[in-house]
């Protein structure tokens, strides 16, 4: 590793991302959503009758360019009041009540430094042709293109041994059939710069094409992509990964590898590199270090801009401040929010706090400079099996209301981007119940361990499945961890969810919405929700029961359509177990067609 090395000469063959030739051109910008409000009436309406139901890589070329300047900023996202976002601070806040000191936590991590939608890819018999695919937000909430709640639970899938891409690990077609398979519809993936950019000012087109290929696969079964620009103590030689050594600027200080997390705490080093990505310090050619990053990001972000089925970016995976100030944490995501929109001005941008917020910890990052923007955050316990159970919940549960807090303060998108990596079911279980309590999108970690050298001991741990490229069937897949990941939620809600939460013990889903979006349309008579319905929650069959609505889909869909009836102001939807018939993939199911 060198402070300062010589940047690699460019090669005259290979071809500029800037060039109208090599990438796409963006998109064009949606039409608005109709906001023509129906007049509500009266409706008097009996539950349905519950009805038993039946139910290798390719060998890497580079690409030569410089970082371009990205132009000036866009408008601030409004800020979106919510009856609903009141509810939810309020449930969280009780919830969260008697929560006890985490100071211990930012002793264990950081203590030694100074805190300073076109037309898709998707194959029409898994993804709906009458889905509303490209997603938005109307403040805290994802929303569609007509206004309606988008909620998404996934997994991540982030391949950190070389050649970084989740399809060298295996992560292929069987993965995507999987999660569809169990109502799973997003994929955070991992896109390592280290890989991207392996000299200064190369790229490597075959590594981003493989990424681009596994977004493709994961659309076919109607899964969407979070693309996650992922690194953990920065690079392999402080034993993590993400940035290319070329970019590691030490200061001359002595560079060890320790087992993950314990450079935060223990390297100078590392801390000194942090601290100076973060002031943008001249690295190769003079060039600043997160000008290159941000070349990066912008080439990422051409690449994938006319695809409806990506989610979104997230910016940087728990970024570390060494000794930075948040003021120049978020000067970074201004530039960064700048290079995705100038070429890309349709997808959400996601920006990460400090990682200390993973711990309950409130960030200080205000409201940043462009619209279509997300925070994307994660919740942890140091360690679930050594913490009482109620020092963890309480982490957790004020980890989730500080990111409330936050939404309300700036109009921002949430999303829950991380959590799990253990076997501790009991942790899984009331993360996700407070996620849903809190009615946010999440993407629990991870899909496998895939011998992960920055996560759990053992890494298998970490996994829903042992081998990636086999189908998570059988003894391949984590039944127990499964149980509790696979559960009913509104994938598609036409209005905005009141409330909604899965009770594991008597199998029950309970859903209420009002039928006014989080942007104000009012849906009237024919607006369709959908809710997920798994085959593990609902092996042998389910039945509904609705207020304000009728379901329209079939027996036994892995996925309940229900159609709103006219005059309805709110839709209460429970689903039950029943016997004697099974439930089908969510993945092959049509919604509301």
């Amino acid at each position: 590793m060198a402070d300062d090395p010589t940047p690699q000469g460019a090669d005259p063959n290979v071809r500029d991302p800037t060039d109208p030739g090599f990438g796409y051109s963006g998109p064009t910008t949606p039409p608005p959503p109709s906001t023509s409000p129906t007049t509500p009436t009266t409706l008097s309406t009996s539950p349905t009758t519950p009805t038993t139901l039946s139910t290798s890589p390719t060998t890497p070329t580079t690409l030569s360019t410089s970082p371009t300047t990205p132009p000036g900023a866009v408008g601030r996202s409004p800020r979106v009041p919510s009856g609903s976002h009141r509810r939810i601070v309020a449930t969280l806040a009780t919830l969260a009540a008697g929560i006890v000191a985490i100071v211990v936590v930012i002793a264990l991590l950081v203590a030694a430094p100074t805190p300073r939608s076109s037309s898709g890819s998707a194959n029409g018999t898994n993804a709906s042709t009458t889905r509303d695919v490209w997603v938005g937000h109307q403040g805290r909430w994802l929303t569609n293109a007509s206004g309606a709640t988008v909620v998404v639970h996934g997994i991540n899938m982030v391949n950190k041994l070389a050649p970084y891409t989740p399809a060298a690990a295996g992560f292929g077609t069987a993965a995507a059939a999987t999660l569809a398979g169990e109502g799973f519809d997003v994929v955070r993936v991992g896109v390592l710069y280290q890989a991207l950019e392996p000299q200064p000012g190369r790229f490597d087109v075959a590594y981003l094409s493989s990424i681009a290929s596994t977004v493709a696969t994961l659309a076919a079964h109607g899964v969407y992509s979070l693309i996650d620009f992922h690194q953990d103590e920065m690079s392999a030689e402080f034993g993590g990964e993400g940035f290319p050594s070329w970019s590691v600027l030490t200061g001359g200080l002595p560079v060890q590898r320790y087992p993950f997390p314990n450079a935060y705490v223990l390297s100078a080093a590392l801390n000194h590199a942090f601290t100076a990505f973060w002031s943008d310090a001249p690295g190769p050619g003079g060039i600043g270090l997160q000008e290159r990053y941000l070349a990066a990001v912008q080439l990422v972000a051409k690449r994938f801009a006319p695809d409806p089925w990506v989610i979104g970016y997230d910016l940087f995976n728990e970024p570390y401040p060494g000794k930075a100030t948040t003021a120049q944490l978020a000067t970074f995501y201004g530039k960064a929010i700048r290079a995705v929109r100038s070429v890309d001005t349709r997808h959400l941008v996601w920006y990460e706090p400090w990682v200390t917020f993973n711990f309950g910890i409130q960030t200080h990052l205000g409201t940043l400079p462009g619209n279509g923007l997300g925070m994307s955050f994660h919740a942890y316990c140091p360690d679930p099996t050594t913490t009482p159970a109620a020092t963890c919940s309480a982490m957790e549960l004020r980890t989730l209301v500080n990111a409330d807090a936050h939404a309300a303060a700036t109009g921002n998108a949430l999303m829950l981007s991380e959590f799990g990596a253990s076997n501790d079911l009991a942790d899984l279980a009331r993360v996700v119940k407070a996620a849903d309590t809190a009615q946010l999108p999440w993407i629990e970690w991870s899909y496998c361990g895939c011998s992960d050298p920055t996560g759990t001991v053992p890494a298998s741990a970490e996994g829903l499945v042992t081998n990636p490229a086999l189908p998570g069937t059988g003894s391949n897949v984590n039944h127990a961890k499964l149980a509790v990941l696979a559960e009913p939620y509104p994938r598609v809600v036409a209005g905005t969810p009141v409330r909604y939460g899965f009770d594991p013990t008597t199998r029950t889903f309970r859903l209420e919405y009002t039928t006014t979006a989080p942007g104000g349309r009012r849906f009237g008579a024919g607006a369709c929700s959908t809710v997920v319905v798994p085959p593990t929650a609902y092996p042998t069959g389910y039945s509904v029961t609705v207020t304000g609505a009728r379901v329209t889909s079939a027996p036994g869909a892995g996925v309940v359509d229900v159609t709103e009836t006219a005059g309805a102001s709110t839709v209460t939807l429970r689903i039950h177990p029943a016997t004697g018939g099974r439930t089908r993939s969510p993945g092959v199911t049509t919604h509301c067609a």
